[in-house]
């Protein structure tokens, strides 16, 4: 039986995300994978990222984080929410983020640069980084990487590719995400409230 030293998984980045990897048996085989995708998504990177924000502009819970001022984005604020449209420069702006954020995925090595990267992710959609203004409810935050997961899903099918390449590549994408995912929902634990049973 391996020892996991329990209190270091909250105080150290690099051994929660070691620890994550080895139970998930994310290696460098599945690396390799959605490296090899590379080619084949990043043509299809601004037809994800228009869908994400097709789906963010649907519900006003997500729409609405994106009146406050985003981190790094120098030009003018919305005033109203009613400002805040799919064509706005602000909205553009964060569509480059999650452009980028994608290619990231596919391009970047698992080393411990992407991993401050992808926790960071989570953080600044938080008033512990970028904007104070900015605090995105934990369930947007799943919502969103769920929609993402299942897009990832459905281009990764269409691609054509050999059904071994294929396994391969979506389950190193399932792997990946669950990872994602740990590193966003970390910077929520302490401001969750337990919900109440029954009414």
């Amino acid at each position: 039986m391996i020892h996991i030293d329990e209190p270091r998984l909250e105080s150290d980045l690099g051994y929660r995300f070691g620890y994550l990897t080895e139970f998930m048996e994310f290696g460098p085989e599945d690396v390799a994978a959605i490296h090899a995708a590379a080619g084949a998504i990043a043509p299809l990177v601004p037809t994800l990222v228009n869908a994400v924000y097709e789906k963010l502009h649907h519900y006003d819970a997500t729409w609405r984080h994106f009146l406050p001022r985003q981190s790094g984005y120098e030009g003018e604020v919305p005033q109203q929410f009613e400002d805040v449209t799919p064509d706005h420069e602000m909205i553009r702006y964060r569509k480059e983020h999650l452009a980028r954020y994608l290619a990231a995925l596919v391009t970047r090595p698992y080393d411990g640069k992407m991993v401050a990267y992808l926790d960071m992710v989570g953080k600044m959609h938080t008033p512990k980084a970028g904007s104070q203004e900015l605090n995105v409810p934990l369930v947007q935050m799943n919502a969103l990487l769920g929609f993402v997961a299942d897009a990832l899903t459905s281009t990764i099918l269409s691609l054509g590719l050999k059904r071994a390449q294929e396994v391969a590549t979506l389950r190193a994408f399932g792997k990946l995400l669950w990872l994602q995912n740990d590193l966003i929902n970390r910077h929520y634990q302490e401001a969750i409230v337990p919900l109440a049973v029954g009414s």
